[in-house]
């Protein structure tokens, strides 16, 4: 218990910056770029976080008027996070390329702007539950740009495996960055009062296996024979007690959840959907960079999700990411019922 009087407030508490900084040091050659880099995606974070909590008051609910191009909807909230994100990062003098989940093609930056980074986000992931107040959040996977000369879009179609750093935003009744830089998974939860991420979760790990499933239920008339015997088995196993059900609709809450608790989460190839919804570049390749350096384990049903090479930038795939063992357990299904093309 403190003394009276003492002073409640850590004064050698470890930031996000002040964590991205030591592992830079680690590295000799580094030249703070990806530093720099960070501290633009945390400000564009902040910027977003306060939006969505003011949402109400600035009349940001409700649709623009357009959709994206993967056939979503708008949201004002989507078009404010996406600005934000491209004008952060276009100004941090270290990207050259960006792909937006709102754009059609990658966003190129100018010549005298340009550094060495190429980043994928997802500005405003789970913008369905934004009208209800349900967690929603931000994505991004930042990959070297690997060729000379001028930056083009081929440029950004890297496997996971070619990734730097990856990480998400979770708006919910606090704001967390969990990041990662290839070297285990840190949460930083977000203290107003200062304006600063604060190191609150360390080293991150998620169960080997769990006790919850995580996906739509709703479209089972639509599953293949791997995802349907899969969820049945979770909810008429042969012994023991049933899984819990979980899903909210928004990647980043029920990922993170994933993370914290263990499980699974599913977001399968269907009949209307055959190759997924969920994009590589910006969801699933991140998400599966920080499950994997979380100990967890992130398949398309067949093969790692990092080792997917992608053709365009807003591909998609199927996902199954969370704990190892149930992981396991999809692709061994899968073996016994091999996806049909």
């Amino acid at each position: 218990m403190a003394e009276q009087g003492s002073n409640p407030i850590d004064t050698d508490c470890v930031t996000l910056t002040r964590y991205v900084l030591q592992e830079q040091r680690k590295h000799p050659e580094a030249t703070g770029d990806l530093t720099q880099l960070l501290n633009a995606i945390l400000t564009a974070v902040k910027a977003v976080s306060s939006a969505v909590r003011k949402a109400g008051i600035h009349h940001l609910y409700g649709i623009a008027g357009s959709t994206n191009v993967t056939g979503d909807q708008v949201k004002k909230l989507d078009v404010l996070a996406n600005d934000l994100f491209i004008n952060m990062l276009r100004s941090s003098y270290t990207t050259c390329l960006m792909v937006s989940e709102e754009n059609d093609h990658a966003v190129e930056i100018d010549t005298e702007m340009q550094g060495k980074y190429i980043v994928c986000f997802d500005p405003l992931d789970g913008s369905s539950n934004i009208d209800c107040l349900v967690s929603i959040g931000s994505i991004f996977g930042v990959y070297r740009k690997v060729t000379d000369g001028e930056a083009k879009e081929s440029d950004a179609l890297q496997p996971g495996t070619k990734l730097v750093v990856a990480g998400y935003a979770l708006y919910g009744s606090a704001t967390m960055v969990v990041l990662t830089v290839g070297n285990g998974v840190q949460g930083f939860t977000y203290d107003p009062a200062i304006g600063e991420f604060l190191l609150t979760e360390h080293n991150i790990q998620c169960k080997p296996r769990g006790k919850i499933y995580s996906l739509n239920e709703g479209y089972e008339q639509y599953w293949d024979q791997a995802t349907r015997e899969y969820v049945k088995s979770k909810k008429f196993p042969a012994s023991g007690k049933p899984y819990s059900a979980r899903y909210i609709g928004s990647m980043v809450a029920d990922v993170h959840r994933t993370l914290v608790y263990g499980g699974i989460f599913l977001y399968p190839a269907t009949t209307e959907a055959p190759t997924g919804k969920l994009r590589l570049l910006y969801e699933g390749n991140p998400m599966a960079f920080i499950m994997e350096q979380a100990g967890g384990k992130a398949s398309d049903g067949t093969k790692r999700v990092l080792d997917i090479q992608p053709t365009n930038i807003h591909e998609r795939s199927p996902i199954f990411m969370g704990s190892k063992e149930d992981v396991e357990d999809v692709e061994a299904l899968y073996r016994k019922y091999p996806r049909t093309k």
